[in-house]
């Protein structure tokens, strides 16, 4: 550079701040790809400031300042210009952007309604319009927008509860939401919330949650404002199978926006506010087109588990009577039961609830192979209960729920059941695949069983509970770190005695036990066994214990199939020495089962294994290649 450019160049610098030829204006220099990513992808649902998209749109309209002092105006002024141009797809999804923007501030329906329709615009036009390309970025953003904008366009009372647009009447002539640039009426049926089996109430977003204790988040993407609702039976309906009180059934509500653009131009918009169990319904018709819905199962099974506060009791109902609380053992549905669906039972163990089960049932339901194959059924019981009398009550609901669902007993698919325990829910479980003949009988006394004088009420609940058979409609069962020998942990004389100090049983039980003592011969030994009492599941989960020894010689039907996972915990022992810390792995092998596996896990929590998860899905997955209940 020669001396006069140079005195040139620091002149002009201190006068006007340049440094010419110092620097460029234009220039370009290496980055970290993820800051450069970020700023690229940046958009209105990740900050407060729009994405380089709609910024765009700002500055060829000359409306970056004014959108930051007077967003109204500015978005009016961006939606004549957009007009005035038939609403290109650049321009529509500024306007959803910036509107979403500053709905956030406002909170107002009506602002949100506007950013709901230019998304919808611009993914779902009316006929003869050029369509946003699925690979564009701004596609899925305005999906997103369109749903967030959805869901904050609901009102909410104070526990943050959807509340209708209107009463059904009002809402099927058509409800009014005032837009800022016309009017969107928003119309539906008065039975939307109903199914020919159920209604749904109590509606509450599910985007919003934070989801914790369940390993897999699962999301399925599309359109729509994903919630969970309770839901109930209607009033002719008596259901197959129950939900538990509080259980949340995922939906998804979308508004079927009809010709969007002409609406748009003319500022008279009409739309459809429509609602799906997004379990049974992935996809919707429109324009001769399928709309994916957007749905968020995992957050209101998890909703459901906080709001059951399965943990907090499971302690208590083990001690029953012992801490004032009692629960009667129950079979519960997921879902709503539809016909056409293999039912899967799961049956949990020792001072346990059905929320141990959350990861598998949650993993298994996202699977798409198996979701509209299968329903999914809990049962719960009070765990510190005999278990011969428990397994009567599981045997006993199972009935009860087939002969309501199928009657006949010809629906190849209720006909198909799998059951699966784990720990003492295992022991429960055999009970479905055993024909125990008079065994256990026979393990209590050398009486005709016929003979023995009681009452009939006590006699009946005897003969249930001693003498199995295998449920007609159970086809496979799974063992999963099931104590088939007994559990060395219930072994010691000192736990049994906590025990017995603490559970309490069923009035009927001990009614049954004071009347044994007086009919059985004394001396015998099923007279010495209930000298004092009917042993509870901890008495009976001891390897010396009569009723597991007896328990242990009885195999699986041949007609029924088997299978075993077996916790052994971490290291290196040989299986004869292995245990998950409450069951030794002798203790959970059975011969003949069709096949088993061991995973290393501890014995609480083994159901959330991976491993476990995988090798349930396989099973899974091979009962329904051979079934005979029709594929969905």
């Amino acid at each position: 550079m020669t001396q006069a450019k140079q005195v040139l160049c620091l002149g002009l610098g201190v006068v006007v701040g340049l440094g010419l030829a110092c620097s460029t204006p234009v220039g370009v220099r290496t980055a970290n790809p993820r800051q450069i990513h970020r700023y690229l992808t940046r958009s209105a649902l990740t900050t407060e400031k729009p994405s380089d998209f709609s910024e765009i749109e700002l500055r060829r309209y000359d409306l970056v300042d004014s959108f930051a002092g007077q967003p109204r105006v500015t978005l009016a002024n961006l939606h004549a210009a957009a007009r005035a141009e038939n609403f290109p797809n650049e321009t529509l999804f500024a306007l959803a952007e910036l509107s979403f923007l500053h709905a956030e501030k406002t909170h107002e329906q009506g602002d949100y309604a506007a950013a709901m329709v230019y998304a919808w615009a611009l993914l779902y036009p009316e006929d003869g319009r050029d369509r946003i390309d699925l690979l564009d970025p701004r596609a899925r953003i305005a999906a997103d927008l369109y749903n967030r904008a959805l869901t904050s366009a609901f009102r909410r009372d104070e526990k943050s509860r959807l509340i209708k647009f209107a009463e059904p009447e009002r809402l099927e002539e058509g409800v009014p939401i005032g837009l800022p640039f016309g009017r969107l009426k928003v119309s539906s049926r008065s039975d939307v919330l109903r199914t020919a089996e159920s209604e749904f109430f109590d509606l509450r977003p599910v985007t919003e949650l934070e989801v914790r204790g369940i390993r897999n988040r699962y999301r399925a993407p599309g359109m729509g404002a994903p919630l969970a609702a309770h839901a109930r039976p209607r009033e002719d309906v008596i259901p197959v199978v129950p939900l538990g009180e509080e259980a949340l059934v995922p939906l998804t509500a979308i508004v079927l926006i009809e010709d969007p653009i002409s609406g748009l131009t003319s500022g008279h918009l009409s739309g459809r506010l429509t609602a799906f169990s997004s379990q049974e319904v992935a996809a919707i018709p429109f324009d001769d087109q399928m709309v994916p819905l957007e749905a968020e199962p995992t957050a209101a099974l998890a909703a459901s588990l906080a709001e059951s506060q399965f943990w907090k009791k499971e302690l208590q109902l083990f001690l029953g009577n012992a801490v004032g609380l009692r629960q009667e053992s129950k079979l519960v549905g997921i879902r709503p039961y539809r016909d056409g669906r293999i039912p899967v039972v799961f049956v949990h163990g020792t001072a346990s609830s059905p929320a141990r089960w959350a990861d598998m049932i949650n993993d298994l339901m996202a699977d798409g192979r198996l979701s509209g194959r299968y329903a999914y059924w809990t049962f719960s019981y009070d765990s510190g209960n005999p278990i011969a009398y428990s397994g009567m009550l599981l045997r006993k609901a199972l009935a009860a729920a087939v002969e309501r669902a199928d009657p006949s007993g010809t629906d190849p698919c209720v006909q198909d059941m799998i059951v699966m325990g784990h720990s003492q829910g295992g022991l429960l479980t055999k009970q479905t695949a055993i024909d125990s003949g008079d065994r256990f009988w026979k393990s209590i006394s050398d009486q005709d069983f016929e003979a023995v004088k009681l009452g009939e009420s006590q006699k009946k609940l005897l003969r249930d509970s001693l003498f199995v058979k295998p449920l007609p409609f159970v086809t496979e069962v799974i063992f999963l770190a099931t104590p088939h020998r007994g559990s060395y942990l219930a072994g010691p004389q000192f736990v049994r005695r906590l025990a017995e100090r603490l559970v309490r049983l069923p009035s009927d039980l001990v009614r049954l036990s004071t009347d044994l003592v007086t009919v059985l011969p004394q001396g015998s030994a099923g007279a010495a066994l209930i000298a004092n009492r009917i042993p509870t599941s901890i008495d009976n989960m001891s390897p010396s214990n009569n009723y597991i020894q007896v328990l242990a010689t009885i195999p699986v039907v041949p007609e029924i199939r088997a299978h075993s996972i077996i916790a052994i915990g971490k290291g290196d022992k040989p299986l004869d020495k292995s245990t998950d810390g409450v069951v030794k792995y002798t203790s959970a092998h059975v011969d003949g089962v069709d096949s088993e596996i061991t995973v290393r896990s501890p014995h609480s929590g083994m159901q959330a294994a991976p491993a476990t998860i995988e090798e349930v899905r396989r099973i899974l997955l091979a009962h329904s290649a051979a079934s005979r209940c029709p594929a969905p």
